[in-house]
């Protein structure tokens, strides 16, 4: 097998070898269930939904666990807001009064709306942390036994991971430690020093009743580096194949969880890998400036599998920039596929999906993908064999119209673009049976004008057409129709 993907902690591209031959096993952060789900959340969705789809189509068995933050600062403090008299008519997503493990699982339930809408399949696994306490303390303890955790002497409840202990802290980010700034993740009384991170937070008189758990170390919750080690080890084992997440969580998140599971004696990830951010003309979105886009907003305007086809699009270690105008760049993508699929299912018969393996995939298109998931070269792959596709179409080769369109499909599906939004897509069969014969009926129309010579009448059907998206093209054998490239 020829994988090759870029470690973070590595800061190269690498060969990948599962840890387990014929199994892969893939950890990556979802969402801190504060609010609705942003671009950057769906994004990094996407990516780790790609790698795994072509973990599967390269033969492995794949085991992925994602995360849900279910107990946070943020989600308390989200909660706290709705109590406030007016909040709501400020914020619309809240609700009045929502306690805070309410208003986590409402949001909860959006993304996984969203997640669902683009085609990001369901994780093997997807522990809420809140169901991992005893987890959680167990690797305390173990930290502190190990001599790399101290519980605050002041008696408050909280408990610091000792970064100083810990000889290899900030080699991830490749930082110096004298150079980070202070943890702002807890309180910093009683640290040894101010980079030190909450393992466990102890209540505060702030806190609802009902955010606080019982510990040795005194009533409180935990940390959030912590959850994650603690989920991950319980779903995938003290040593798995790769670690992901958004780039932004490099540091201090996955500096810490790498820290603290390292010292409690775990190998932990072979593998760090990291997707880029998204960006409004080239600035980092921002409600405070005006410039965010939601996933909804895209999906309500240009449907789900253009969203798909935008956000899974670029290399996923790239910045990703949105502009006006990409959703409509990408729906012209998306129905140049589309079109060739409907067009080249009515000749030659829609393929069976679940009959397509790997060996119906180009070549190129697989030295693409193994490449660090190198969509971009794949995406021109799959372009090349829709033009070579359509091309093959109107010299009348059927032989060739059939491998190019299990080609086409065979892709689309490793890329998840038949996922996202399924019931719409132009490229089923039925739809595209359907449309095959509208577009028909009116190519028939237009040939009787021709023959009776009633050329407004045949221009006429052909600008309406045009119109709809349709474009004609007249050889000897009759007329051939495709959706318009934008």
């Amino acid at each position: 097998m020829s994988l090759r993907f870029y470690d973070t902690a590595r800061a190269e591209v690498r060969p990948f070898e599962p840890l387990e031959p014929g199994r892969a096993s893939l950890y990556y952060c979802g969402a801190t269930v504060q609010g609705m789900p942003h671009v950057g959340h769906v994004r990094s969705a996407i990516a780790f939904d790609q790698l795994t789809r072509w973990l599967e189509a390269r033969g492995l068995r794949v085991t992925v666990v994602r995360n849900v933050t279910d107990i946070d600062d943020k989600i308390l403090a989200r909660s706290q807001d709705s109590f406030r008299p007016g909040a709501t008519d400020e914020d619309p997503s809240l609700k009045p009064e929502e306690q805070w493990w309410a208003l986590a699982f409402r949001f909860e339930q959006e993304f996984q709306r969203a997640y669902a809408a683009l085609g990001v399949r369901p994780p093997t696994y997807e522990p809420r942390a809140t169901g991992h306490i005893p987890e959680m303390h167990a690797l305390i303890q173990l930290l502190i036994d190990r001599g790399h955790a101290y519980p605050a002497p002041d008696g408050s409840g909280d408990v610091y991971f000792d970064v100083r202990s810990w000889p290899a802290y900030g080699s991830l980010t490749r930082q110096d430690i004298d150079d980070m700034q202070a943890a702002a993740d807890a309180d910093p009384r009683g640290k040894k020093d101010p980079r030190d991170f909450a393992l466990w937070k102890g209540s505060k008189e702030t806190d609802p009743p009902t955010a606080s758990w019982p510990s040795p170390w005194g009533a409180g919750r935990p940390g959030w580096h912590l959850e994650c080690s603690s989920m991950v080890t319980r779903y995938l084992g003290t040593e798995f194949d790769i670690h992901g997440g958004g780039l932004d969580l490099r540091f201090p998140h996955h500096e810490n969880e790498m820290a603290q599971s390292q010292a409690a004696g775990h190998a932990f990830a072979r593998f760090w890998m990291h997707n880029g951010m998204v960006t409004y003309g080239g600035e980092k979105m921002s409600k405070s400036i005006g410039n965010t886009v939601s996933p909804q907003e895209m999906i309500d305007d240009a449907g789900p599998r253009v969203v798909r086809y935008y956000l899974g699009q670029a290399h996923y270690r790239s910045v990703l920039d949105y502009r006006e105008t990409s959703l409509q760049e990408a729906a012209a993508a998306v129905a140049r596929i589309d079109g060739f699929i409907a067009k080249a299912s009515a000749r030659v018969g829609a393929p069976d999906r679940g009959a397509l393996s790997s060996a119906d995939l180009p070549a190129a298109f697989v030295d693409a993908m193994d490449d660090d998931l190198n969509v971009p070269q794949a995406l021109a792959v799959l372009h090349t064999t829709v033009r070579s596709g359509n091309t093959r179409l109107a010299g009348g080769d059927d032989d060739a119209v059939r491998a190019d369109l299990a080609a086409v499909v065979a892709m689309t599906g490793v890329l998840g673009l038949d996922d996202a939004g399924a019931s719409a897509m132009v490229g089923d069969t039925a739809a595209a049976a359907a449309l095959d014969a509208l577009v028909g009926d009116r190519i028939a129309e237009r040939s009787a004008a021709r023959t009776a010579r009633d050329w407004a009448r045949a221009d006429a059907i052909r600008d309406a057409l045009a119109a709809a998206g349709i474009m004609l093209e007249d050889t000897p054998d009759g007329a051939t129709w495709s959706l318009s490239e934008g």
